[in-house]
């Protein structure tokens, strides 16, 4: 049961990451930091945890989710964090596996990188493209602190409660399949 709790951790860290790059990694930092029991990181993640380190995350969510929130500089972020989301994806879900797992740490980034890379491409290349054609660039700002919060309370999750994390996980997944595939449905001629 241990090993599929880390799993679910390791999973929902990624999957915040591809909302917000920063928000998981300060997350596993900040609880590292200040509840080692509950959280210990083994080198070379164990950085996360140093104070400089949770300093310049906490900077870089401010930018982040100030960048999020400015149109036209939304879009430029996106295209930005399409290399860094998964990254820190990668990081996120590679740190926490290694705590709970004995998963193999190329594994953990490459699985890192996936979920982290289609929660991000979900998210730019659909979700905001969408809510900027139908609201006229009006939704994005409510939808940019919508995915803040997703992705501050699923990181959250993810270590207090992994269990629940991976069934919102599973969840939102499916939700987001299918919406994916009835919008695909309704693309096709008929």
């Amino acid at each position: 049961m241990e090993l599929l709790l880390g799993i679910f951790t390791a999973f929902g860290l990624s999957a915040s990451a591809g909302l917000n790059a920063y928000i998981p990694l300060l997350v596993v930092g900040v609880i590292a930091h200040y509840f080692p029991a509950t959280l210990n990181l083994a080198a070379p993640f164990d950085l996360l945890a140093n104070t400089w380190i949770l300093i310049l995350l906490g900077v870089l969510v401010i930018i982040e989710m100030v960048a999020d929130k400015v149109p036209a500089v939304n879009h430029l972020n996106d295209l930005i964090q399409t290399i860094v989301r998964p990254v820190a994806g990668a990081i996120a879900f590679a740190a926490s596996a290694n705590v709970i797992t004995d998963v193999h740490p190329v594994l953990a980034l490459a699985c890192g990188l996936l979920v982290a890379g289609s929660v991000h491409t979900v998210k730019a290349a659909a979700v905001r493209p969408a809510v900027t054609a139908t609201t006229g660039g009006a939704g994005n700002i409510p939808v940019s602190i919508a995915e803040d919060l997703l992705a501050a309370f699923t990181s959250i999750l993810a270590i207090v409660i992994p269990l629940i994390a991976g069934i919102l996980l599973v969840v939102l997944l499916s939700l987001i399949l299918w919406w994916w595939m009835g919008r695909r449905q309704k693309s096709q001629p008929a």
